[in-house]
């Protein structure tokens, strides 16, 4: 009998567990995509998404020869490339240290404090950061002052707003990311560190020539992740943090969107963007993954 019917038999249950799942993804993921055609449409509310006439890629025209578009493109590129490239490496360090811990307590203590923040939202964290950063009666502000220092307007200077992001990514989701690899590292055979230890290994080399090897397949699928979300910036955190001082080096395409889409009600065009960065992130996925799997044997598919 073929094997995928036997694993169905034996695991139907589990498959149908999924069904549930399966139909909202499909209800609310690839339904309303029908949507989409606006892009290619002058799209008036009294003639409806399919009554609209055709206007082919007059958006798309529109959107490229727009003065904002190398600035959105390239604050999107550059907030997007700072994440990955400190974002990224991150966690893995976060959960190399959990692991070295050896009180159980402290450890659990350590990993809840740090897992907090991905379950706050960015209004409330926005309004956190916003007291701490505040120049005139902020934490931070107030520790530079009182060794000489002048008050800098970290959420309203362009020279300082980028790396306050970045900065804000990696401690909003450091904690959260760091659980994918403990897990991974959690599932490594114990038996090699006992045979590195006894051939002499320190903590050090043990890391280097067992843990981080075993992660790679992990990390690998991860970063391809990542290079497909190369044009989504962060909205939540943008849009919560940001102001017109800052619009020059932090207006990416989503903020972008959001203010032609709801705040001008150009439906048609704001959808004309919003494609053009879903078909490039599936073009970055698709080349991560070719690049990656022309290296090694591990990637998404």
């Amino acid at each position: 009998m073929n094997q995928d019917v036997v694993n169905f038999r034996k695991y139907g249950f589990y498959y149908l567990m999924l069904v549930p799942a399966l139909i909202l993804f499909i209800l609310f993921s690839y339904v309303p995509m029908y949507g989409v055609i606006i892009a290619f449409k002058d799209y008036r509310f009294i003639d409806g998404v399919l009554g609209s006439p055709w206007i082919g890629f007059a958006y798309f025209e529109q959107f490229f020869h727009d003065v904002f578009f190398w600035r959105i493109i390239r604050n999107t590129l550059t907030i997007s490339g700072l994440h990955i490239l400190f974002g990224f490496p991150a966690p893995i360090v976060l959960a190399l240290l959990f692991n070295e811990l050896r009180d159980s307590k402290f450890k659990k203590i350590v990993q809840s404090v740090s897992y907090l923040p991905h379950f706050m939202s960015w209004v409330i964290l926005s309004s956190i950061l916003a007291e701490i950063l505040s120049p005139s009666r902020g934490a931070l502000n107030y520790v530079i002052t009182f060794f000489g220092g002048k008050p800098i307007h970290f959420l309203a200077d362009p020279n300082t707003f980028v790396g306050m992001l970045v900065v804000t990514h990696i401690w909003q989701s450091i904690g959260w990311g760091s659980i994918i690899y403990l897990a991974a590292i959690a599932g490594i055979n114990q038996e090699q560190y006992e045979s590195a230890t006894i051939d002499g290994a320190n903590r050090f080399q043990q890391i280097v020539y067992i843990t981080l090897p075993a992660l790679i397949p992990i990390m690998t699928i991860l970063f391809i992740l990542n290079i497909g979300g190369i044009m989504n910036a962060g909205f939540d955190q943008i849009f919560n943090l940001y102001n017109p001082a800052v619009y020059s080096v932090a207006d990416v395409i989503d903020t972008y969107v959001y203010r032609i889409g709801l705040l001008e009600t150009q439906y048609g065009f704001s959808s004309a963007v919003g494609l053009f960065k879903n078909v490039i992130a599936l073009v970055l996925v698709i080349g991560a993954n070719y690049i990656v799997k022309r290296f090694n044997e591990y990637g998404i598919w």
